[in-house]
This record gives C-alpha cells, sequence and structure tokens, in this order.
C-alpha cells in the first residue's frame, strides 16, 4: 500500500522553481512523495527533509540510501524551524515546502485519529512535542472550551447537541475510545445523506487542537521566510479553511512589508483527475510567495 499520495505534485514542482545545485526544504516529509520528485528533477540539487514523527524519519532512511549525499532528514517540529537548522549551521535555503496535510498512514496507524479503527484517544501526531490528549479533552474541558473547539476548528452544525451528549455521558464512565466517541457523535448527527461521517468534523477539530497545527503554522511562516535565500519561493499547501487564511493572510503582510510577492493571486487546486485519483485532495490549495 502507497504510504502517502503526494498532492499537486507537479504544480508544487513548477512552483518552487527548482533549479541545479540549489538547496530545498521539505519541513513536511511525511512519505516523502514531495521530497522524492524534487530529487529526480535534477541530480545536482540536494534537500533537507523534516518531520516530527520519528517513525517518519526512520522510515524516509530507505530514501535517504538512495541518496546519500543529497538528502538529510532531520526530527524535529517546523514551528522550531529557525532553531532547527542554525543548529546544523543552516543559514539559507532556496526554496521551502509545507504540505499540512496529514497522510492516510498516519490517520490509519496513530491512536485516535480513525474512527473507523477503535483506537485510544490520543490524536498526537508527535507524543515527545504534545503531552495534552484528545482523551483529556474529551473528559475534562469545560462545556464552553468543547463548543469552541467544534464550532471554531470542526465548523460542526450540531455542535451543541454533540457536547450535551458528551457531558452526559462523561458523567457515566469516561470516553476512551475513537468507537465511544463515534457513536455518541452518531447518535446526535446520523449519517443519513451526508457525504462524510458524522464524526469527521469533531475528530478534525480535536486533531488541530492536541497537535496546536494553526500555532505551529503560525511560527513556522516567519521562521521560513527568514531563511529563505532571495529569489527563493515559499510553496505552502493547506487543507483546512483555517490554515489557507493564516498563509494568505502571512504572504499579504510579507508583501505590504516589501518582503516578496505573491506569485499566484488565487490558490492553485488540484485537477479533477488528480481529485478523482486522489479523494483526499479535493480541499487541498496551494499558495506561494517569492522573497
Amino acid at each position: 500500500m502507497t504510504y502517502h499520495v503526494p498532492v499537486l505534485l507537479k504544480e508544487t514542482l513548477e512552483m518552487l522553481r527548482l533549479e541545479p545545485n540549489k538547496l530545498y526544504l521539505d519541513v513536511t516529509f511525511g512519505g516523502g512523495g514531495h521530497t522524492r520528485a524534487i530529487l529526480e528533477s535534477d541530480p545536482t540539487i540536494k534537500v533537507i527533509g523534516l518531520d516530527w514523527d520519528k517513525e517518519v524519519i526512520e522510515r524516509g532512511e530507505e530514501l535517504q540510501e538512495e541518496f546519500p549525499d543529497r538528502l538529510t532528514l532531520i526530527w524535529g517540529s517546523f514551528a522550531h524551524l529557525y532553531k532547527l537548522l542554525k543548529k546544523r549551521n543552516i543559514t539559507q535555503v532556496n526554496g521551502v515546502l509545507g504540505d499540512f496535510g496529514t497522510s492516510m498512514h498516519q490517520i490509519q496507524n496513530k491512536d485516535g485519529l480513525s474512527f473507523a479503527v477503535d483506537t485510544p484517544l490520543d490524536m498526537r501526531m508527535s507524543q515527545a512535542h504534545h503531552r495534552v490528549t484528545a482523551y483529556q479533552i474529551v473528559n475534562f474541558a469545560q462545556p464552553e472550551e468543547l463548543r469552541k473547539i467544534f464550532w471554531l476548528y470542526g465548523e460542526e452544525k450540531n455542535t451543541k447537541e454533540i457536547v450535551a451528549t458528551i457531558l452526559l455521558e462523561r458523567k457515566k464512565k469516561k470516553i476512551k475510545t475513537t468507537a465511544q466517541l463515534a457513536a455518541l457523535i452518531q447518535k446526535v448527527s446520523p449519517r443519513r445523506k451526508q457525504k462524510i461521517h458524522p464524526a469527521t468534523r469533531v475528530f478534525q477539530a480535536l486533531r488541530i487542537v492536541v497537535n496546536k497545527e494553526l500555532e505551529n503554522i503560525t511560527a513556522f511562516l516567519p521562521a521560513a521566510l527568514r531563511v529563505l535565500a532571495p529569489e527563493g519561493r515559499l510553496v505552502c499547501i493547506s487543507f483546512h479553511s483555517l490554515e489557507d487564511r493564516l498563509v494568505k493572510e502571512f504572504y499579504k503582510e510579507s508583501e505590504a512589508l516589501l518582503k516578496g510577492s505573491i506569485i499566484k493571486p488565487f490558490p492553485i487546486k488540484p485537477s479533477e483527475l488528480e481529485v478523482h485519483e486522489n479523494p483526499p485532495s479535493r480541499s487541498a490549495k496551494l499558495r506561494v510567495f517569492e522573497k
């Protein structure tokens, strides 16, 4: 089974504007699809692959063996990008790629991320980087906080009813697994004609909060621009409206401060063919900024 199908691959390579003998940074290495394509584009190009999931870095060692002199892997969060590079005396790169999507491999293998598999309510992508779990939030957060999380980060229409159901259930017994939580949500929001599972938005919201995904992006963007060489490009792929808004606003602010220019006025989206072949790509939006 494919570890992860990279989205907007052709568009990413084009927007990075790859050049021989240059150094590129992939801060969301994941399955290595984007990194492999960058390395294969020219035999003189080098790539630094970053990821906060240790398993991902270990799996990436196979790709590193194929490109021993051109691929460097670093374990760490892109929120700490500047420190991680400075520690290795890397002061400048010619292009930066950030793909904020969650791979199917992670969803299927990390505890708590999939309601299709009954696992403990954890949801942490990297236990070394985060302490709070979805279990703690679901069972101990105040009602107001739960409502805010589900509405703001999941845009869940039945937020009030779902929170009320969770509060009643957790008084009887703790909600410990994905199956328990998904079943509670289905009681309030039966599937009927919905295209997605009723629990999708709540699980998404919890994952965003547990992993501090928006805070990490906010820290990453200025750090990426800081290490980018003049005329280098920052390419970001978002899958959630809040993520895309952060990128869009950062690009606008940076352009206003004369730090560079927005290359495309509107986000680049997957073609109909890509969406057909890789349905998870349907919500992807790519934005590019040149320093």
